[in-house]
């Protein structure tokens, strides 16, 4: 069973959310909140919450101060952020924070499951809104001190990952695919992960295409 936990200061918004999310097969919310504040105690306490929904805009703690919070602490909750947002500058600042995905608040139901189920086996979601500008954001410092990689600074093979996993692939499946264990497709991400310095997944796709070590085309 996913447990989810959900956290809005729009109570109407956020009992609906919560309701949806319960009729997902294999998907158990079980926690819901007005305050990141309260989450954070919350966790404390409790370890078994998988994925957990933020929203950006709330008064006490917005959704990227809490999103590093609950990552400092508790780094295999998988992060996704919610919002009536869709602004190049907010969705860079979502994958700054170190978030794993991002839907807007107008998304179908059917997206937002997607997202959920994406986050689950891939470990991130690009959605129509972040696949639309990542080409565009400059995430990285720019300057003498920047990495400058070379063409093969990925291989082919983790090049093909990546690609795999931007189709929504689930290690496993990655792992059949490739003729590989899946433990090789593990080792496969986290090198590209600590090699290019990035938070997530999604770190990775932004420096390599950045840098043009792909091209978004491959991303679908």
């Amino acid at each position: 069973m996913l447990k989810l936990a959900l956290v809005d200061d729009h109570k109407l918004f956020r009992k609906s959310l919560a309701a949806l999310l319960g009729t997902l097969e294999g998907v158990e919310v079980i926690y819901e909140s007005d305050s990141g504040k309260d989450f954070l105690s919350f966790l404390k306490e409790n370890k078994d919450v998988d994925i957990a929904l933020l929203d950006i805009q709330m008064p006490e703690m917005d959704g990227y101060t809490l999103c590093g919070k609950v990552l400092n602490t508790h780094d295999t909750i998988k992060i996704l952020m919610i919002s009536q947002l869709s602004s190049k500058e907010t969705i860079r600042h979502v994958m700054q924070s170190g978030a794993h995905g991002f839907v807007t608040k107008n998304s179908e139901p059917e997206q937002l499951e997607l997202a959920i189920r994406n986050l689950n086996t891939t470990g991130f979601y690009l959605g129509p809104e972040l696949g639309s500008v990542l080409k565009d954001l400059m995430l990285f410092q720019q300057g003498g001190n920047e990495l400058q990689p070379d063409s093969d600074f990925l291989s082919d093979r983790e090049k093909e990952v990546i690609r795999l996993i931007c189709r929504g692939k689930s290690s496993a499946e990655i792992a059949e695919e490739l003729f590989i264990h899946q433990r090789t497709v593990e080792t496969h991400r986290q090198r590209m992960i600590n090699k290019v310095g990035a938070k997530n997944f999604i770190g990775v796709i932004v420096f390599a295409l950045k840098h043009n070590l792909l091209d978004v085309e491959d991303l679908s």
